[in-house]
C-alpha cells in the first residue's frame, strides 16, 4: 500500500529539474513515437546513407538514459524514509482517535451517572411516599406500581437485545466485507512489487549492456533499433500500468479508512449499549430487591394479625421468590438477575425452610448482581487487562495490590500455584504425592473414618460436592487421606476439609489442592493451629478481641453491655479461612490476598466484616437478636471493593510486629491456663482414688450381684 505512494519522491530527489547541458531534457517526448526508417534508404550507398550519424546519437541517447536510471538503487531508501513519515503520521492519527473515543466513553459514563442519581432520587420520593402512605391500600397501589416499572424495563432490555443482535450482524458483515478488500489490496500489492523487481531488473540489465557491452558479434542497425524500441515500448506500458495501479490503490487505501471509521464506529455504539443494558439490568436487580425488601417490611408490620390484605401480600411474597432467571448473556456480562449456581458451584439463592430467611436470601443475591453489573466495566474488565499484560510473576508491591484487589477467574490456577510453589518448594520432592496415595491405599490411617464422614459435609451448597455422579468427593478423599500420611502430628482436623475443598475448585488438580493444603496448615498458619488442643487458634480469638477493642471500641461496647462472646462466630472464620461464611467471590478474593501476605489479612478481613455491618449490629438492643444476625450477617456482604477497601486502608495502621507480640502474650498466658487446668485434673483424680468408694445401705455392687445371680 505504501510502495506505490512512495514512487515518485525518490525520483524527483535524485533527478532534480533538468540541466541546461543535458541532451535528454526534451527527449522523453520525443522518443515515445519514434518514426520507422524510410524504404528508399535500404538501396543507397553506405557511404551516402546518413545511418553512423543516427547511431551515434542513439548511443548517445542510451548512454544518458542509462545514467539517469542509475537513481534506481535510491529507490529503496527514499520509499523507506516515505514509509517511516507515513507510520508516524498513522500513529499519531490512532492516537488521537483512541483519546476522542475515551473522551466520548467518559462523557457518556458521566450521563449515565446524572441518570442513576436521578433514579435514585426518584426511588427515594417513592419509597418516602410509600412509608408515609396512611392505608395498606396505597401501600399496595404503590407496590403494583413498582411491579409495572419491572414490567416496563424487562421490555426495554429485550428490545435492546434485539437491537444489538442486529448490529452485531452488521458488524460481522462489515468485517467480512474489510477482509475480502484487504485481500484484494494484497493482490495488487504482490503484483505491482513483481512488476517494480521487473523494471528494476531491466533498468539494470541495459545499464549493464551499455556500460559493459558483450562480447557479441556486431548486429545490424536496423535490428538493434527495433529491439530497443520494443524494450522502451514495454518500459513505457510498464509505466502506465504502475500508474494505474497507484490510482487504484489509493481508491482502495480511502475506501478501506471509510470503512474502519463505520466499523470504529459501530463498535463504539456496540459498547454503548452493552453498558446501557447493563446499567438496566443493575437498576432492574436493585428494583426487584427493593420489592422484595418493601414485601418482607411489611409482613414484618402486619405479623401474624389475621387482615383482608395479608392473603394478598402472601401470595405477592410466593410469586416474587418464584421468580426465574433467564440464561442470556451478552459479551461475558450475565445479564439474567439471578442465576442458580456461581461459575464456582455454589447456589446464588440458598434454600431455606423459613420463608422470611428465602426472601432474605434473594434479596442478598439480587444486590450481588447489580454489584456485579456496575462494577463490570469500571473495576473487573481493566483489572482482567491489568493481570494478562503482568507476564511472569515476581513478589513486587505491585503484585500485592493486584492480589488484594483480586485475580481473575481466568487467571487464578496460574497464580495459585505459583504463590503456593513459593510456600512449599522446601517441602516438595517429585512424586510425594503418589508415594502417600500409595501408603494411604496400603494401611488404613485412623483418621480414616472421621474423614469419610466429613465429606458427606462438605460445602452442602456446592453442586459440586452434592452431585452423585461428581468426581470432586474421590479427590477431597484422596487429598485427605495423603495428608493424613503427610503430617502425622495432626492427621486430620475438622475444617481442613472445606480448605481442601476450596483449593480442589479453584486447581482442579488433586496434586496442586494437596500441595495448597500443606502450604496453609504447615507454612502460613501458626504451629499447633489445626492440632488437639487448638490452641493457636484459641490464642489468635484472644487477639481479635483486643484488636476489636482498638479499632471498633463503640461495637465491642455495645456487644460487652449484651454480653455477647464473638468467638462462637469468629473461631469458625479463622479455622477455615471463611470458607463457610462469605460468598465465594469475595471468598476467593480475600484467599487472594491469603496465600500472599499470610494470617494478617484473616485479622484485616475479620475487622473489616465487623465494620461493614457496625451501624446493622448497634441497631439490635437484644442478645438473642444480635445472635441471630451474626449467625447470617456475613452472606449480606455484597460489595467486594469496599470491604478490600476498609480491610487495607480503613484498619491502618496494622503492623505485623504487634500481631506478633499480642500472640507470644496471650498464647503465654493460655498455656498458663492449660498447666493450671491439668494440675486441678490431677489433683482431682488422685484425691477420687485415695477416697474408699461407700455404698448406701441395702446396695449391693455389681460384682456382688453377680456373683449372687451365678450361684
Amino acid at each position: 500500500m505504501y510502495n506505490i505512494r512512495g514512487n515518485r519522491q525518490p525520483q524527483g530527489t535524485v533527478h532534480g529539474p533538468p540541466r541546461a547541458d543535458s541532451p535528454l531534457s526534451g527527449e522523453p517526448q520525443r522518443q515515445e513515437q519514434p518514426s520507422p526508417p524510410e524504404p528508399s534508404a535500404t538501396g543507397k550507398d553506405p557511404a551516402d546513407s546518413p545511418k553512423p550519424t543516427a547511431k551515434s546519437f542513439l548511443t548517445t541517447n542510451l548512454i544518458q538514459k542509462a545514467k539517469c536510471q542509475n537513481s534506481f538503487p535510491l529507490f529503496a531508501e527514499g520509499l523507506s524514509r516515505n514509509r517511516t513519515a507515513q507510520e508516524k503520521a498513522l500513529a499519531l492519527e490512532q492516537q488521537v482517535l483512541e483519546l476522542t473515543k475515551e473522551l466520548k466513553s467518559q462523557k457518556e459514563l458521566v450521563r449515565i451517572l446524572h441518570k442513576a442519581l436521578e433514579a435514585a432520587q426518584q426511588e427515594k420520593r417513592a419509597s418516602c411516599a410509600y412509608l408515609a402512605a396512611a392505608e395498606d391500600k396505597d401501600r399496595l397501589e404503590l407496590v403494583r406500581h413498582k411491579v409495572r416499572q419491572i414490567t416496563e424495563l424487562g421490555r426495554r432490555v429485550e428490545a435492546l437485545e434485539q437491537e444489538r443482535e442486529s448490529l452485531v450482524q452488521a458488524v460481522s458483515l462489515r468485517e467480512r466485507q474489510v477482509q475480502e478488500l484487504q485481500q484484494h489490496v494484497q493482490l495488487l500489492m504482490d503484483k505491482n512489487q513483481a512488476k517494480q523487481q521487473v523494471i528494476c531488473m531491466l533498468s539494470e540489465k541495459v545499464t549493464q549492456d551499455f556500460v559493459q557491452p558483450p562480447q557479441q558479434p556486431p548486429v545490424l542497425p536496423d535490428a538493434a533499433d527495433r529491439n530497443f524500441l520494443s524494450q522502451q515500448e514495454k518500459m513505457e506500458h510498464l509505466k502506465d500500468d504502475m500508474e494505474a495501479y497507484r490510482t487504484q490503490n489509493h481508491f482502495l487505501n480511502s475506501e478501506i479508512h471509510q470503512v474502519t471509521k463505520i466499523w470504529r464506529k459501530v463498535a463504539e455504539r456496540e459498547k454503548a449499549l452493552l453498558m446501557k443494558c447493563a446499567y438496566l439490568q443493575a437498576k432492574n436487580c436493585q428494583v426487584e430487591s427493593k420489592y422484595l425488601t418493601g414485601l418482607r417490611r411489611l409482613q414484618e408490620a402486619m405479623g401474624n394479625e389475621a387482615h383482608e390484605s395479608s392473603e394478598l401480600l402472601r401470595e405477592l411474597i410466593q410469586e416474587a421468590l418464584q421468580w426465574e432467571a433467564s440464561e442470556t448473556s451478552v459479551d461475558g456480562v450475565e445479564l439474567s438477575p439471578i442465576s442458580e449456581y456461581d461459575e464456582y458451584g455454589f447456589l446464588t439463592v440458598p434454600s431455606y425452610e423459613v420463608e422470611d430467611l428465602q426472601l432474605l436470601a434473594k434479596i442478598q443475591a439480587l444486590e450481588v448482581c447489580s454489584h456485579h453489573l456496575l462494577a463490570h466495566e469500571a473495576v473487573e474488565r481493566p483489572l482482567r487487562e491489568r493481570w494478562a499484560a503482568l507476564g511472569e510473576l515476581t513478589p513486587s508491591v505491585e503484585l500485592k495490590q493486584l492480589l488484594r484487589a483480586g485475580v481473575s477467574r481466568e487467571h487464578r490456577p496460574r497464580v495459585w500455584r505459583w504463590l503456593i510453589r513459593l510456600r512449599v518448594q522446601h517441602l516438595q520432592t517429585p512424586g510425594r504425592y503418589q508415594e502417600l496415595l500409595g501408603r494411604s491405599q496400603a494401611c488404613r490411617h485412623p483418621a480414616a473414618r472421621q474423614i469419610e464422614l466429613d465429606l458427606n459435609r462438605t460445602f452442602p451448597n456446592n453442586k459440586h460436592f452434592t452431585c452423585p455422579t461428581s468426581s470432586f468427593p474421590d479427590k477431597l478423599r484422596r487429598v485427605l487421606l495423603a495428608f493424613s500420611w503427610q503430617n502425622p502430628s495432626i492427621g486430620y482436623c475438622q475444617g481442613l476439609n472445606r480448605l481442601a475443598a476450596i483449593a480442589l475448585l479453584v486447581l482442579d488438580e488433586e496434586e496442586s489442592a494437596f500441595w495448597c493444603l500443606v502450604a496453609i496448615v504447615e507454612t502460613i498458619m501458626p504451629p499447633d493451629y489445626y492440632s488437639k488442643t487448638l490452641i493457636a487458634s484459641q490464642v489468635d480469638q484472644r487477639v481479635l478481641q483486643d484488636l476489636l477493642l482498638e479499632k471498633l471500641p463503640k461495637l465491642m461496647a455495645h456487644l460487652g453491655q449484651h454480653r455477647v462472646d464473638l468467638s462462637f462466630i469468629t473461631f469458625n472464620w479463622f479455622l477455615v479461612v471463611f470458607a463457610d461464611s462469605l460468598i465465594s467471590s469475595i471468598l476467593l478474593q480475600v484467599w487472594d490476598a491469603f496465600l500472599y501476605e499470610g494470617t494478617k489479612v484473616v485479622f484485616r478481613y475479620a475487622l473489616a466484616i465487623f465494620k461493614y455491618n457496625e451501624e446493622e449490629i448497634l441497631r439490635l438492643r437484644d442478645s438473642l437478636e444480635i445472635y441471630q444476625y451474626l449467625r447470617f450477617f456475613t452472606k449480606t456482604i455484597c460489595n467486594s471493593r469496599k470491604l478490600m477497601v476498609i480491610a487495607f486502608h480503613d484498619m491502618n495502621p496494622f503492623p505485623m510486629k504487634q500481631l506478633r507480640q499480642l500472640r507470644a502474650a496471650y498464647r503465654e498466658r493460655l498455656e498458663a491456663e492449660l498447666r493450671e487446668l491439668e494440675q486441678f485434673k490431677a489433683q482431682y483424680l488422685e484425691t477420687r482414688a485415695s477416697m474408699a468408694p461407700v455404698l448406701p445401705e441395702g446396695c449391693t455392687s455389681e460384682d456382688e450381684g453377680e456373683g449372687e445371680e451365678e450361684a
